[in-house]
């Protein structure tokens, strides 16, 4: 480990003379590079000096006990208690800390809500997860905007597209994909029995063009007019748009606005949004024995949490979170269950790293 650590600090001081070059300072992408990258080791930099002080400090102090003064002594060993106690610390903060990266944190991400089991009330609740999703963005200050939505005629949604806009959105909802499980009363039924609905999440990080290629020859677009709930037309122009893939046969759609070309774009973000999670997925796969244990954007057909409104109780299954405020978390309030997805995730990838 500290072979690396010193590597990643030899780094660190190499970018700090290239970012000081006029040479480099004057080629803007090779500027902006450098930037980026001493940005991202600047932490794991700063944590591995401190480590370094203290083992410093742990040597004088370790000296200290060699003195003959007995107070000298006891305030050496008291030193050396805490010191120990910082040292066991900073290198579990290091080892988090040199755990890789997903270089997909930082994107923005396209999160597809759809009603599972479960009829008109699982079409209200993906309206609700919706609403929970776009409050805890807020929250962020992660902008939220939607992209394609089916509504059903209760107030529901069959399906809503939403993309999140913001620094690290994708480190946050990557946990979300799969399916959740609502338990509660109906408010069509008269007999207050609680039903079990089901909505599905899927998340996919934002792709940009520079990152996946698609020939517009591979792409078929047809036009048609949109449709609210019950089938009916909402407008009287073919302003809707369904773009196909064809080497794939991926498929995605759009009527939300009333611009046929506005749609087209909405719809080719959530298109090629799609061809590139198929891609992550994929080497997700080839790599899953390295991640074993690990939460990603894993199986969309797994049950992942319960929300039991007769109980006020939250479950996320995974990690066997339970929480007793169902209230606070439908209005956005989820970073505890998020942080404790994240630690778990980052136990287990230093159990792998370590061989355990």
């Amino acid at each position: 480990m500290f072979q690396k650590l010193q590597g990643v600090e030899d780094r660190f001081i190499k970018l700090e003379r290239l970012i000081s070059d006029p040479a480099v300072m004057g080629d803007k992408t090779l500027y902006q590079k450098y930037i980026k990258e001493h940005g991202e080791i600047s932490g794991l930099v700063e944590a591995y000096r401190q480590y370094r002080k203290i083992l410093e400090d742990l040597d004088s102090s370790k000296e200290l006990l060699q003195d003959s003064d007995p107070d000298i002594k006891a305030m050496a060993k008291d030193d050396i208690e805490a010191l120990t106690a910082e040292k066991e610390n900073m290198e579990l903060e290091l080892r988090k800390l040199l755990i890789p990266k997903d270089p997909l944190d930082d994107k923005n991400v396209i999160v597809e809500i759809r009603a599972g089991t479960g009829g008109d009330e699982a079409g209200l609740f993906a309206g609700d997860l919706f609403r929970m999703y776009s409050k805890y963005s807020e929250t962020r200050n992660w902008s939220v905007e939607i992209m394609d939505s089916h509504e059903t005629g209760v107030g529901g949604f069959k399906e809503i597209i939403m993309m999140v806009q913001g620094r690290g959105a994708y480190s946050s909802f990557k946990y979300e994909s799969g399916t959740h499980r609502v338990q509660r009363v109906p408010t069509t039924e008269t007999q207050g029995r609680i039903h079990t609905s089901a909505v599905t999440v899927a998340v996919l990080p934002e792709a940009e063009d520079v990152e996946l290629h698609i020939d517009p020859s591979d792409i078929k677009v047809d036009v048609y007019r949109a449709q609210g709930p019950g089938g009916q037309s909402v407008n009287t122009t073919d302003s809707a748009v369904r773009l196909t893939h064809i080497p794939t046969g991926t498929v995605a759609t759009c009527q939300d606005q009333k611009s046929q070309h506005k749609n087209k774009d909405k719809a080719m973000k959530v298109l090629r949004s799609r061809i590139y999670d198929a891609m992550v997925q994929e080497q997700n796969a080839k790599r899953s024995a390295d991640r074993k244990g690990q939460i990603g954007s894993g199986d969309r057909s797994e049950r992942i949490r319960t929300y039991n409104f007769p109980q006020g109780r939250l479950t996320d299954h995974r990690i066997g979170l339970t929480l007793y405020r169902l209230e606070s978390i439908m209005q956005g309030d989820i970073e505890e269950v998020i942080q404790g997805l994240r630690t778990h995730n980052q136990a287990q990838a230093l159990k792998n790293e370590s061989g355990l």
